[in-house]
This record gives C-alpha cells, sequence and structure tokens, in this order.
C-alpha cells in the first residue's frame, strides 16, 4: 500500500542495515527500488560515488540528493528508464521540510519509507525528522542498546573524547568527532565524570 513510513533510532540501531534489507525484500518480490541518501554523508564513498553502507557490511549504490534537489521531479526523471514503485531513503533526517512534503506528494502513489535519526546531540529534532513525524503515515522505532544494557536515545557528540552539546546540528562522524548512542542517565553520569575531572585538573588535583 502507498504510504509514507518513517523509521527511526539513535545511532547504533542498525536502521542503514533495516533500509538495505528492506530494499532486498521489495526487489525479490518484484518491486523497482529507488535508493537515495542526501550527499551531505558522504563518509562512504566508491569510485567517488556515494553508497549506501551498514556497520555490518551490507551496501547499495545510491543516488545521492542535495539540499536543494526536488524529489518529486527526480522520481518521475528515473522512472522514464524504470519502472520504480518503492523508494528508500536512508539518513532521512538530513532532508529538508520541503524534501519531506514532497515525499508525502509522492507517498499517494508509491510505498516510501525513510530511515534515520528522530534527533541530534542537542536532543532536538531535525528539520527532515520533524516533518516526517508530522506527515508519516507510519512512525516505527527501531531500538539501540545503550553500553550499559538499557534502550538508548541519546545520540552523543564527542569532539576529540569529550562530550560537547555545543555546535551545529549536522556535523557528520569524521576525524575527531564521534557519536556514540547512550541512554539519558548514562549521559548525565558521563557529563558529571568530565566536569569533575576538568574541576580537578583545574585545581591540580590527582
Amino acid at each position: 500500500m502507498a504510504k509514507l513510513y518513517f523509521k527511526y533510532g539513535a545511532m547504533g540501531s542498525s536502521k542503514t542495515a533495516n533500509a538495505l534489507i528492506c530494499k532486498f525484500n521489495y526487489e525479490e518480490r518484484g518491486f523497482k527500488v529507488l535508493l537515495l541518501k542526501p550527499e551531505i554523508d558522504d563518509r562512504d564513498l566508491v569510485g567517488g560515488n556515494i553508497v549506501v553502507r551498514s556497520r555490518i557490511g551490507l551496501s547499495s549504490p545510491c543516488i545521492a540528493i542535495g539540499k536543494y534537489t526536488d524529489l518529486v521531479a527526480l522520481f518521475n526523471n528515473e522512472r522514464k528508464t524504470c519502472d520504480y514503485r518503492v523508494i528508500v531513503i536512508d539518513e532521512c533526517q538530513f532532508l529538508t521540510k520541503e524534501q519531506v512534503e514532497q515525499l508525502k506528494e509522492l507517498s499517494t502513489d508509491y510505498t516510501v519509507l525513510c530511515y534515520g535519526l528522530l534527533t541530534d546531540f542537542k536532543t532536538e529534532l531535525f528539520e527532515g525528522s520533524k516533518r516526517l513525524v508530522e506527515l508519516a503515515d507510519s512512525l516505527q522505532e527501531i531500538k539501540s542498546i545503550c553500553k550499559c544494557g538499557k534502550k538508548a536515545n541519546i545520540n552523543v557528540r564527542f569532539v576529540s573524547g569529550k562530550i560537547t552539546t555545543d555546535g551545529d546540528s549536522v556535523a557528520i562522524e569524521k576525524g575527531n568527532i564521534t557519536y556514540e548512542p547512550m541512554c539519558y542517565a548514562c549521559f548525565l553520569e558521563e557529563k558529571k565524570k568530565q566536569e569533575a575531572d576538568y574541576c580537578c585538573n583545574l585545581h591540580g588535583v590527582d
């Protein structure tokens, strides 16, 4: 059935693997699937082209979309050479509000499945995720596990090994920037430990 689906979770919840498995399942049943990914996430490249790649090793070529890409126009153009019936988008949190509205328009005739984060490292909704929550016909959480074993719901950003709550919402994991999924309790504990270490270093306490 033609619908707009939003499947979200914290980092490490295997969202990308789920997206690729979903694509495979549709194709196994004879459906043509158009796989998309915002070009801002350029961590995975093959021959200079962005691909969708999961942590467990699954991967697939995709079409990289820019901030100003009209998704209705893109889809209609792609259908000139292939009878696509399903759209799968990875890292959908990076979509603009307008692009999500374009997907909603497409979902009146085609199945659209979006996979991505719900909130950023400040626990605030991404622009694309916010509009998906408002427009999606189906919302489904993909669970992620904190290091303590509880459900992770915070995407904690580390810069040079230190937790930060400052900066732009979008910063791809590269170089000295890393992320870790945590429950809120572990997030608070890590922050307190970091603040205590800072105070000890400031006053020369071992």
